[in-house]
């Protein structure tokens, strides 16, 4: 018997990626504070993928919940998503140049446990010029994106290269999705 799967996000990046993997599934958007007693990026992602996971899981506690959260890290300075225009900017001038660490954490809830796992994706920004970066800034392309900017979007014109995994950037590291699903028994392209 197979389990409903519930993807426990909003973003339709997300949910554009699990479609791609043929996976049936629903969306239930977690309400929660996004707040993590954690202290290190990589952490932090972890723990906030694990609490949105848990919080629906609760509610439909005979699906196999699928949920993820993305940290940005310079260093180990957090860049959220930017709350309007001008901390956008100063995001970018931030990274500008310099290498971050972009952490995507998958977790999976299922009536058989839970899994989590973290994609650490490290992405070269090339020096940038304050036109661009306003002009970017302007664009707000990147309010909602932990970092400021979106790789699979305008923001791809940002980044010099990158060294890990695409979709870790974009928020949801496939390689963690399938193997995760898979474990709980949800066939990914037609296979368990």
């Amino acid at each position: 018997m197979s389990r409903p799967v519930i993807l426990a996000s909003g973003s339709p990046r997300r949910r554009e990626l699990l479609r791609s993997l043929g996976v049936m599934f629903e969306v239930q958007s977690p309400d929660i504070e996004e707040v993590s007693a954690a202290t290190m990026p990589k952490g932090v992602a972890r723990d906030l993928a694990l609490q949105k996971g848990r919080a629906i899981a609760a509610q439909y506690p005979g699906a196999v919940v699928i949920a993820s959260d993305t940290v940005v890290a310079l260093g180990q300075t957090q860049l959220a998503k930017p709350e309007n225009e001008a901390e956008n900017a100063n995001f970018l001038r931030q990274l500008s140049g310099l290498p971050h660490a972009v952490y995507s954490s998958v977790a999976v809830i299922s009536p058989s446990g839970e899994d989590s796992a973290v994609s650490d994706t490290q992405v070269f920004f090339r020096a940038l010029s304050p036109g661009e970066v306003n002009w970017y800034a302007r664009s707000g392309e990147g309010l909602d994106k932990a970092g400021g900017y979106a790789i699979q979007g305008l923001g791809a014109a940002l980044i010099d290269r990158i060294e890990g995994e695409y979709s870790g950037v974009v928020g949801f590291p496939l390689s963690i999705v399938i193997r995760l699903l898979r474990k709980h028994g949800v066939a990914v392209w037609g296979e368990v």
